[in-house]
């Protein structure tokens, strides 16, 4: 079976998608595909960001890990997205990257992609469906295939039964929200590596 080529795309304001992405990228190079973690680029100004010492020491935490491009999405077969929810819907920085990626959506080159996404908020009732879907909704206009985890394993009930992808409250990923994570990078790896190796097999015949 053909390795997939995912790219985990993140935005973290103070840690817990950053610890989300991680372990999502964990779980897709143990179950075999080939991976590009990537932050996604901050848009807010650096006079802002200093007013709160941890939005500070996460954006210096996390400078080494490559900003993604419109190059990562091009070249994954599928993608996980992953960032907190903002009034009830992905923060402004996930729009605006996602607006960036016109070129490559006019030609035809982010459709019959797999993806999925998981999210967090200050509390449980705080918009992290709505944001889920919000997500989802771009995702189709892509053309691509939405692989949610559902209830297909007892890891998701156990992290709290959000079947549109893992959500958390921020600051309480915990070893059930790891283990759910984990679950749904691994469909998504399945999935991918599925329809790869079909469209290989297709070309070579």
């Amino acid at each position: 079976m053909t390795a997939p080529k995912i790219t985990i795309a993140y935005y973290s304001t103070y840690g817990t998608n950053h610890a989300v992405a991680e372990a999502a990228a964990e779980a897709a190079r143990a179950a075999g595909a080939e991976i590009r973690l990537r932050r996604i680029p901050e848009t807010a100004p650096q006079s802002v960001i200093d007013t709160q010492d941890a939005w500070k020491a996460q954006v210096e935490k996390t400078a080494h890990i490559p900003e993604a491009t419109a190059d990562d999405m091009a070249w994954a077969d599928g993608y996980f997205f992953i960032a907190p929810t903002r009034f009830g819907n992905m923060p402004s920085q996930v729009r605006a990257f996602i607006d960036t990626l016109g070129g490559l959506w006019f030609q035809g080159k982010l459709a019959n992609k797999t993806v999925t996404a998981a999210t967090s908020a200050n509390n449980a009732h705080a918009g992290q469906e709505s944001t889920l879907l919000g997500l989802y909704t771009t995702f189709m206009h892509w053309g691509a295939y939405i692989i949610t985890p559902g209830f297909t394993d007892e890891a998701v009930a156990k992290a709290g039964g959000n079947p549109y992808g893992f959500s958390t409250t921020a600051g309480a990923f915990d070893d059930a929200g790891r283990a759910a994570v984990a679950h749904q990078a691994r469909r998504l790896v399945e999935v991918t590596a599925k329809l790869v190796t079909s469209d290989a097999t297709r070309e070579a015949a």
